[in-house]
């Protein structure tokens, strides 16, 4: 169902507030550059830090704005199964297509217990779900035998696989076949996922070069290796420069020196040090971005 570059956008600040100009912005030019779908409320638009009403509004906004164009697929994923229930009747409610819901954090459930969250927000809400895995992030690992599981729900739909294992997402596709979408969860492994039968990604990358992601993806689809890899290749030290801090430090940084937003962050996130933004300066330098 959802195939292509998603870009996880982030969510601009202005003064303390959710800078509603600059999402519109953002959201007109990610589309108008190939964009094949836009994902709200995820890890990169720091959802950790939004309150129930700015997340709502959030995903209300980008609904309003797309207009159909592209699916949204809203973050709507808590460590608290009501709580993600309540985020994605909402979403359901705003118009997304589909919601991405991160495996449960902090209280580090068991594959059982992970199943039966996942089953119980499916239960609830009748809407297209994209299950998340990050161990990196949540400390629980979603094993692919769980989502192989998960897939005879008819609504579960995908699955974006940021274990940083290409062999992970070998196993997720060979055992659940075309019952569930792999999307790479790493923007660095875009292509070796694909490889292994991914069908595209959830990329933060894409804030910063919405066209070349979509290309890399849609050039592998073509069966186009050698151009895939070429891009690959091309991105790959915007790949690196883009995790050298925590993400969304640097993307925010990034987009800031390319004039697309105040790159504000909320705390416990804050401003990248010295040294890494001049890094990070002159990939974007070297890339032709600023």
């Amino acid at each position: 169902m959802f195939t292509g570059s998603f870009v996880a956008i982030v969510t601009p600040f202005r003064k303390g507030k959710v800078d509603e100009r600059a999402l519109a912005e953002l959201i007109e030019w990610q589309i108008g550059k190939g964009t094949n779908g836009i994902v709200p409320c995820g890890t990169t638009g720091e959802s950790a830090t939004l309150s129930h009403e700015e997340h709502n509004r959030v995903i209300e906004l980008t609904v309003k704005v797309v207009n159909r164009r592209v699916p949204v697929i809203a973050g709507t994923g808590s460590n608290s199964t009501d709580e993600a229930i309540a985020l994605t009747k909402h979403a359901k409610q705003a118009g997304v297509d589909g919601a991405l819901l991160i495996t449960p954090y902090y209280n580090k459930p068991t594959q059982e217990g992970l199943y039966r969250h996942y089953k119980a927000v499916a239960e609830a809400v009748d809407l297209p779900l994209v299950l998340y895995n990050i161990p990196g992030r949540t400390g629980v690992n979603m094993l692919p035998a769980t989502i192989a599981r998960l897939s005879a729900i008819q609504t579960i739909v995908g699955v974006k696989e940021g274990s940083g294992s290409v062999q992970q997402a070998s196993d997720v596709v060979q055992m659940c076949g075309d019952r569930v979408t792999v999307l790479a969860g790493d923007d660095s492994l875009t292509l070796p996922m694909m490889a292994v039968g991914a069908k595209g990604v959830i990329t933060v990358t894409a804030n910063v070069v919405p066209t070349e992601m979509t290309d890399l993806v849609k050039a592998f689809a073509d069966g186009k290796i050698d151009e895939a890899r070429r891009i690959h290749f091309k991105l790959s030290p915007l790949f690196a420069a883009l995790f050298y801090e925590t993400n969304p430090i640097p993307v925010k940084e990034a987009l800031g020196m390319m004039g697309k937003i105040d790159p504000e962050l909320r705390l416990p996130l804050c401003p990248m040090a010295q040294d890494t933004r001049e890094k990070l300066s002159r990939v974007m330098k070297d890339m032709g971005l600023i």
